[in-house]
């Protein structure tokens, strides 16, 4: 009897610690609880990296992180000054069952295997230079920079998410040349630009950055994700567009443009972009009408003023972008760049406008498909420098730990190690 009696105490116990035991850690991303939203970011990529699971949930709390409760997760979460949340099991599925109702807008997604990151960047690059490589070094999730030799090697294939930096990739040197053509670091990126062209066997920097584009899409093509910002937008697109056609004047490759090379543009090899009409002075900063920077200067359109709005999707039916937009705000501060924005008559119809500034209706934040693969365009240099000019201070992201503009880029770091399903729409 006595010994029966023990072991009813000891299951009695057992079910006790079951129930009180904390199963689960929370990583709430709304704004009024989360001290460093950043960094909640590079803890999950961490969590993954060392095998342990995780869930993204989708519209709840600003789209908060569900990890294992471990002693080395909290020991992060601390080390970091990330805010984190103990869970039972009776409170996690108390959590999940809330977000599968029919009636809520959220949804559960399980993220898998940390995605391998790459940045497309010139070599001696500070990391201030770029919003992405800054905002992953702060998040301390790893890249690889990798540049041309690596991609025309078939390098890319060793990775899942590629940045483009603030590239130019039709050879005209980010049309710097009308305000620093004299200056000693744009007469040394011309030369270094040369040169590397001429070791990979190109006669000119346009005809060797269109092979790279190339690679790039093919990347995407088959199955990548490709994230670019400021004017690795559009002259991404403007290079594959010029495939055969010279579009630069003898101050960038040492000849003519072709004549009426307007005309010859096939605008059905680009990713995102139509219709649009090249700027053909070298003087002008400026690829193309595709960007609408020149619009910031005129007017009542003040800093003050420039906001743009993200997208709200269904996280049941539209899992992707609304993986893209999670934010602990809808309204985000706007920033200019080479490229600050795109004009919506020159987006494809096929391509999702997820963030668009309400006053002129141009589109900031866009997202497609192109084969297997996908790609988002940002528009903008610097989330936190509004007007970011040639020879600025970097950005210390320890004075904006919470900037939604910076968390949109992060979204699109860790999208990639979601699970993969059959999309509903």
């Amino acid at each position: 009897m006595k010994a029966k009696c023990n072991y009813f105490v000891f299951i009695f116990i057992l079910l006790v610690s079951f129930t009180t035991k904390a199963a689960f850690i929370l990583i709430p991303m709304e704004s009024e609880t989360q001290q460093n939203h950043l960094k909640a970011y590079g803890i999950t990529f961490w969590a993954l990296e060392n095998n342990y699971k995780a869930s993204w949930l989708l519209n709840y709390r600003g789209g908060s992180f569900l990890l294992p409760d471990a002693a080395e997760i909290r020991k992060e979460c601390q080390i970091r000054g990330v805010t984190f949340e103990v869970l039972s099991d009776a409170s996690t599925n108390s959590i999940l069952e809330e977000i599968s109702a029919p009636s809520q807008n959220m949804e559960t997604v399980v993220l898998e295997k940390a995605p391998k990151i790459a940045v497309y960047t010139p070599k001696g690059k500070q990391p201030w230079d770029d919003a992405v490589t800054l905002v992953l070094t702060y998040a301390e999730i790893p890249y690889t920079a990798i540049y041309d030799e690596e991609v025309l090697s078939d390098q890319l294939i060793m990775y899942d998410w590629l940045h483009l930096h603030h590239e130019d990739f039709t050879g005209q040197y980010g049309k710097f040349f009308g305000n620093y053509r004299n200056t000693p670091w744009y007469i040394q990126q011309k030369a270094d630009s040369e040169a590397l062209a001429k070791k990979l066997g190109f006669k000119k920097v346009s005809e060797e950055k269109l092979a790279v584009a190339k690679k790039i899409r093919d990347f995407v093509i088959g199955g990548g994700f490709m994230f670019a910002m400021c004017s690795a937008t559009d002259s991404f697109d403007i290079a594959l567009s010029a495939d055969g056609v010279d579009i630069c004047e003898p101050m960038f490759d040492g000849d003519d443009s072709d004549a009426n090379y307007q005309a010859r543009i096939d605008y059905a090899n680009t990713f995102a972009f139509k219709d649009y009409k090249l700027e053909r002075s070298p003087v002008v900063y400026e690829f193309s009408n595709i960007d609408t920077t020149e619009e910031h200067g005129k007017g009542s359109f003040t800093m003050d003023k420039d906001y743009f709005s993200l997208m709200e999707y269904s996280a049941k039916w539209d899992p992707i972008p609304t993986m893209l937009c999670q934010n602990h705000t809808q309204l985000v501060k706007g920033f200019m760049g080479q490229t600050t924005a795109f004009a919506p008559d020159k987006i494809k119809s096929n391509v999702l406008v997820m963030g668009e500034c309400k006053i002129n209706g141009e589109a900031r934040y866009i997202h497609g498909t192109k084969g297997k693969g996908m790609f988002t365009f940002y528009g903008g240099h610097d989330p936190e420098d509004y007007q970011h000019r040639v020879g600025d201070a970097p950005t210390v992201l320890d004075l904006h730990p919470n900037s939604p503009g910076y968390r949109l880029i992060l979204n699109n770091v860790l999208f990639p190690a979601a699970r993969k399903k059959k999309l509903k729409t």
